[in-house]
């Protein structure tokens, strides 16, 4: 029981704080709010009994992207750059969008067959890096090799994006 009241409060902060980087003008706000949904999802990743992807999550996506997103922006002339709202409707798709992701997960909630199932004792996991990486790198190997190849991809193109032309 405790457990749910937990990952409902880290979840409610999770998608608010994700809201919150959206809808936010300013950039180094939207970076501080990214970063307590990642804390908050490393939060998460504890309650599923997995520290060490909560552990990676903290030092990979908080303690280095977040890092360097904070450098870009402060490199960048924010002056510079002109503030337009996103969104052209206002809040409204925002809360929209909002109430519908949270009917979405009561109704999930409510009808998951998982609530109740009890775990076997045979099949239970102890998600240790043993564990994760040979299932990694024998059952999942087709969507890691995947997720590598979108990564360079994306890497690929901030590398031209970024790339200042020469006249």
């Amino acid at each position: 029981m405790a457990e749910t009241v937990f990952f409902f409060i880290f979840a409610i902060i999770a998608v608010g704080s994700a809201v919150a980087v959206v809808t936010l003008r300013n950039p180094v706000h939207s970076v501080i709010s990214l970063m307590v949904c990642f804390l908050q999802m490393a939060a998460l990743f504890v309650l599923l009994r997995s520290p060490f992807l909560a552990a990676v999550q903290i030092f990979v996506y908080v303690g280095a992207v977040l890092v360097l997103f904070l450098f870009v922006i402060m490199m960048l002339d924010i002056r510079q750059a002109s503030m337009e709202r996103f969104v052209s409707g206002g809040h409204f798709w925002v809360i929209a969008l909002l109430v519908v992701l949270i009917a979405e997960m009561i109704f999930i909630v409510s009808r998951s067959k998982f609530t109740n199932m009890a775990v076997a004792t045979g099949s239970r996991l102890d998600g240790s890096v043993k564990e994760m990486g040979t299932a990694l790198f024998t059952k999942y190997l087709l969507p890691f090799e995947v997720i590598s190849l979108i990564l360079l991809v994306a890497l690929l193109g901030a590398i031209v994006l970024g790339k200042k032309e020469l006249r």
